[in-house]
């Protein structure tokens, strides 16, 4: 769903810039991590979140085993975001230009800061995640949703 909401908002503030222009490299780029987040990181989250799913009912060691299994799964996905952004050495996921990818990244690297090794203790993603709670719109919603700490 988040990623139809960031697709919508790209669409119909398009003078915002949210995405790349259409047919560049950079449209397809933002596109790749769109869709790796989706289909890939927010879906193990999912399973972190909700183990009960995966296992017969009432089977608490399997969820607790599912749970675990996922945590460390995400852990090496965030790992790859870490690997992205000091390959790029860009302020942003996508590189220089903030992008549709960034609220996304920040909401699922959010997820993770119960976790044994949180998003923000990642020597790229740490930074990263800092640049995105200072920006004021993001301030904006973590005031009006109170929010607390850690809020990554």
């Amino acid at each position: 769903m988040i990623f139809c909401i960031c697709l919508h908002l790209a669409d119909t503030h398009a003078a915002a810039g949210l995405l790349p222009p259409i047919g560049t490299a950079e449209r397809a780029h933002c596109y790749k991590w769109l869709i790796w987040m989706t289909n890939t990181l927010q879906a193990m989250l999912m399973s972190y979140f909700y183990p009960e799913r995966w296992v017969d009912a009432g089977n608490a060691t399997g969820a607790a085993q599912v749970k675990a299994h996922s945590e460390a799964r995400v852990g090496g996905m965030l790992e790859q975001m870490d690997v992205e952004l000091a390959r790029h050495g860009g302020q942003w996921l996508g590189g220089e230009r903030y992008s549709v990818l960034d609220p996304y990244a920040l909401v699922l690297c959010r997820w993770t800061r119960g976790f044994a090794r949180p998003a923000r203790d990642l020597p790229a993603l740490g930074p990263y995640l800092q640049r995105m709670l200072e920006r004021p719109a993001v301030r904006r919603a973590v005031a009006r949703e109170g929010l607390t700490a850690p809020l990554v």
